[in-house]
């Protein structure tokens, strides 16, 4: 990592409340929505995105009430709302009281001479009426979608939004989420000289399952906003996940706000939302295999992890077939209370291996138990 990213101070936004109803159709009540507000703010979050008020008027109503519980509270976090990029949204998303307007844009590359003038002139109208009426927003536009937009016009529109018209966040998607990181890096270490006056921020799709590896590498480029969600949870696979981006762009010098290390935390807030999506889909967004909050994070099979020199987590659990060693059946008799006779640790476990080959399964408790029970 550059030298110029050390201490580099990250703007964090979450857009579990807007882009996680974009998951398969949930719907967030005013009640669920404050308990992931104040979860985030416990968390440092620095902008929670709380969604999509010019969806419907009571969809605006609970974005209203939701910015309204972070300021009777004096909440640090900043509440945001994403709307389209002309007036009758922009309309809307000044009446709820949220700090900061966000944006949305697609420009096709069909796009003609006579069109992109009256465009940005309609853009130009439109940022002028969110700061004569919200003058303390910061302004957020996302140009939809950078895998797919030609350069050239990429290039103009990035140079002509934070540049020209000044907005304060220029918000670069890859909203089909077609991009492998490197790409990712070059386009957004591309145009960061560009628009010096806007900060740059990232927003991965995970189509490929690159979400979260794309919205590092496009911080490491030299954007500094940072959009995710709890559990990347959000349209079709998802985007890039709250914890595992902000975990590790501090463990490469970045500043970022959000306590990581409060893990006991972050499993509170991921597992309310997982039971959320459960309740009204079926579907887990915790699997086994979750980065971090699965349990499989935690397992030891291979005899060369059972020294615990491997891993991110000192919670350890422990499988025994064929691959263990004695350090590992060690461990295990341990953990489960079996008592053994050590002196014939060798033994137990050829005899684990050779009855785990045998059935070409994992042994059970039981098993293991009776295996001991032999060796003494």
């Amino acid at each position: 990592m550059s030298a110029n990213n050390l201490g580099r101070k990250i703007l964090v936004i979450d857009q579990t409340l807007r882009e996680g109803m974009q998951f398969q159709g949930i719907v967030f009540s005013l009640a669920q929505r404050i308990k992931i507000l104040e979860f985030q703010e416990a968390l440092g979050i620095d902008v929670c995105q709380a969604g999509y008020p010019s969806a419907h008027p009571m969809e605006a109503k609970i974005v209203s009430k939701v910015a309204a519980h972070a300021k009777k509270n004096n909440f640090c976090i900043r509440t945001s709302a994403l709307g389209r990029a002309f007036a009758p949204d922009a309309d809307i998303l000044c009446n709820t009281n949220v700090d900061d307007i966000h944006f949305h844009l697609q420009v096709k590359n069909t796009i003609t001479k006579e069109v992109q003038t009256r465009l940005l002139q309609d853009i130009e109208a439109l940022i002028g009426l969110v700061r004569n009426r919200r003058p303390g927003a910061a302004i957020s536009i996302a140009m939809l979608d950078i895998g797919k937009t030609d350069s050239d016009l990429l290039t103009t529109w990035v140079h002509l939004l934070g540049q020209d018209l000044g907005v304060d966040i220029l918000s670069l998607p890859d909203t089909s989420g077609i991009m492998a990181p490197n790409q990712i890096h070059d386009k957004i270490l591309a145009l960061s000289a560009l628009s010096p006056k806007a900060r740059l921020s990232v927003h991965c799709h995970n189509d490929r399952g690159m979400a979260s590896a794309n919205s590092i590498m496009g911080i490491i480029a030299g954007a500094c906003v940072l959009e995710v969600s709890a559990l990347g949870i959000g349209e079709r696979n998802g985007i890039g996940d709250l914890f595992t981006t902000a975990k590790l762009l501090q463990t490469q010098g970045m500043t970022l706000g959000v306590d990581t290390d409060n893990l006991k935390l972050f499993q509170e807030y991921y597992g309310f939302l997982d039971a959320i999506v459960r309740e009204q889909t079926g579907a887990a967004l915790i699997q086994c295999n979750t980065p971090v909050f699965g349990e499989a994070v935690k397992t030891h099979v291979a005899g060369t992890h059972a020294r615990g020199e491997f891993g991110t987590l000192s919670e350890e659990k422990f499988y025994l077939n064929l691959l263990c060693g004695q350090t590992l059946v060690q461990k295990y008799l341990k953990h489960k209370n079996i008592s053994h006779d050590k002196e014939k640790l060798h033994q137990i476990t050829a005899a684990i291996k050779t009855e785990s080959i045998t059935l070409e399964r994992r042994l059970t408790r039981s098993e293991i138990e009776a295996i001991v029970l032999c060796a003494l």
